[in-house]
């Protein structure tokens, strides 16, 4: 009885919504729901979540974005113990404007506002079968800045893979671009 309301009491601490999917053996802190639909999670997932680390997107070598990529608590332990991303695992992908600025080191480019995110979810079972948002082992979604209560994604396979192609043979993930995960 101890062990189920434990469990319980960590169900409510990290946030899973109820009625969405919960056999994730990784919480999914309430992104998911039953019909494989995909959600933004809580808006704290900035001070709450690890970074896995940033990227500096470049047009014609001056930067014009930054994506900072975060995933929930235990996620990197796991990767490094099996070398692959544990079952429900959620990565979200902030996309940045940026803005540069002269300071006493240099030139700088840094974050500005937040125009969207995506969000990944690992799915080691292919649950959600026929729902267009899922396939080759994750959910795909995107969020505008603008509404991020709503997925503009319709197709992964049209929207979201052919920029993961590259890094089919890490997990559709581009890992080496994560020092947390390459951990020696």
């Amino acid at each position: 009885m101890k062990i189920a309301a434990g469990c319980l009491a960590l169900i409510g601490l990290i946030g899973v919504s109820p009625g969405l999917a919960q056999d994730f053996s990784v919480p999914t802190y309430g992104v998911v729901g039953p019909n494989g639909s995909i959600h933004m999670p809580d808006r704290n997932f900035r001070s709450s979540w690890p970074s896995l680390g940033a990227w500096t997107i470049l047009d014609d070598g001056e930067a014009a974005g930054q994506h900072v990529v975060y995933t929930q608590p235990g996620v990197i332990e796991h990767y490094l113990e099996h070398g692959a991303f544990p079952d429900g695992a959620v990565l979200v992908k902030e996309l940045l404007e940026t803005e540069t600025g002269n300071y006493t080191t240099g030139t700088a480019a840094y974050a500005a506002e937040t125009t969207g995110w995506f969000v990944m979810v690992k799915d080691n079972h292919d649950r959600f079968e026929g729902n267009d948002l899922w396939g080759t082992g994750w959910g795909w979604a995107y969020f505008g800045a603008d509404d991020r209560d709503l997925t503009t994604t319709e197709n992964y396979r049209s929207e979201c893979k052919s920029c993961h192609i590259p890094a089919r043979k890490t997990d559709w993930i581009y890992v080496e671009a994560y020092p947390v995960l390459n951990a020696e």
